[in-house]
């Protein structure tokens, strides 16, 4: 089944590898190695520290196009992207799946969550700290990819964490990067985030727009 294409947007990347012989430089000290293993642990832990959160989102594909919104997660397993009016499409995870709604075509499309990069963020299974590396070196921020080599259908998942007091585990979830197994990319930044809040499971409901209207 396909991606909706407004989630995963067509992008070529490049991955650059190091083989043997990396230079000593390059060859992170015992210190350095050990405040990066600490810093991983802390992103997972702000990840599953997360028991609800809201926040307004920026959706931008590799072609500069914008999507903006509304994102509520509740863990384990629920998500909601509710679009600006004018974009009538509805995302939702109910636990087990995701589900693309698209009102104008009348389409639903449904695919387990594992199946998705998003499952790194959704899937209460996915052992984040096996397959999560730190990459970058903004001293203000935790910027971690997940990925298990032996499923590449499950995607890349990129996190992007801002350091700050009073967050879920002293980190502020900042956004992602999604790429999934055919290379389809797009990026969310999120802003004005809540936690905590009070979230009804109703939120991840949504009206079928394939049911014939009631006359």
């Amino acid at each position: 089944m396909k991606q909706p294409s407004i989630l995963f947007r067509s992008g070529a990347v490049l991955w650059a590898a190091f083989a043997v012989c990396a230079p000593a430089a390059l060859i992170p000290s015992p210190a350095v190695a050990q405040a990066q293993a600490g810093d991983l642990d802390r992103a997972v832990a702000a990840l599953r520290s997360i028991s609800t959160m809201q926040a307004s989102f920026v959706q931008t594909d590799r072609n500069g196009q914008r999507a903006t919104g509304t994102i509520t997660l509740k863990r384990p397993g629920r998500i909601r992207f509710q679009y600006s009016p004018g974009i009538p499409m509805l995302i939702v995870s109910d636990g087990s799946a995701l589900t693309l709604i698209d009102y104008q075509v009348r389409q639903v499309q449904r695919w387990p969550i594992k199946n998705s990069p998003l499952g790194a963020l959704l899937d209460p299974t996915r052992d984040v700290k096996k397959y999560g590396t730190l990459i970058g070196g903004d001293p203000n921020q935790v910027t971690v990819q997940v990925r298990d080599r032996s499923h590449p259908e499950f995607g890349v998942m990129t996190f992007r964490f801002n350091r700050k007091a009073g967050a879920p585990g002293g980190l502020e979830l900042a956004g992602w990067t999604a790429l999934d197994s055919q290379n389809k990319q797009t990026s969310v930044a999120l802003s004005n985030q809540r936690y905590g809040i009070a979230v009804s499971d109703t939120m991840f409901k949504y009206n079928d727009p394939r049911r014939p209207a009631r006359r």
